[in-house]
């Protein structure tokens, strides 16, 4: 079992950035493909970003402002967010899916979730 702690939320005004942070108990980290997903009421969970240790992969709607990274001593993923706007404002999730090697986007694939972190962008 594995559990992920995300931490970083807040709210910022558009333009502004934050940085997402998500812990994981587990001493294998570097083999799991890591993820971040979000929510917004009445929405469904849609991809943020997601990252193997080798490649990078990102929804259209963030390329070029949220960055994935991961340090493996730290067993930490964070995910920095830049030029934030008021619809990136959601509840933030981190996910590790055990497929080794593997980047997916679907939800479904991944095996574990953190608890989520509120962002909340003003405009």
């Amino acid at each position: 079992q594995v559990q992920l702690v995300e931490s970083g939320g807040g709210l910022v005004q558009a333009g502004g950035s934050l940085r997402l942070s998500c812990a994981a108990s587990t001493r294998t980290f570097s083999l799991y493909t890591m993820g971040w997903f979000r929510q917004d009421p009445g929405k469904e969970r849609e991809f943020v970003a997601a990252e193997n240790g080798a490649r990078t992969y990102y929804a259209d709607s963030v390329k070029g402002r949220f960055t994935i990274s991961r340090d493996n001593a730290k067993n930490t993923v964070y995910l920095q967010m830049n030029s934030l706007k008021p619809e990136d404002t959601a509840v933030y999730y981190c996910a590790a899916d055990s497929a080794r090697g593997i980047i997916t986007t679907q939800m479904y694939d991944y095996d574990y979730w953190g608890q989520g972190t509120q962002v909340t962008v003003s405009s």
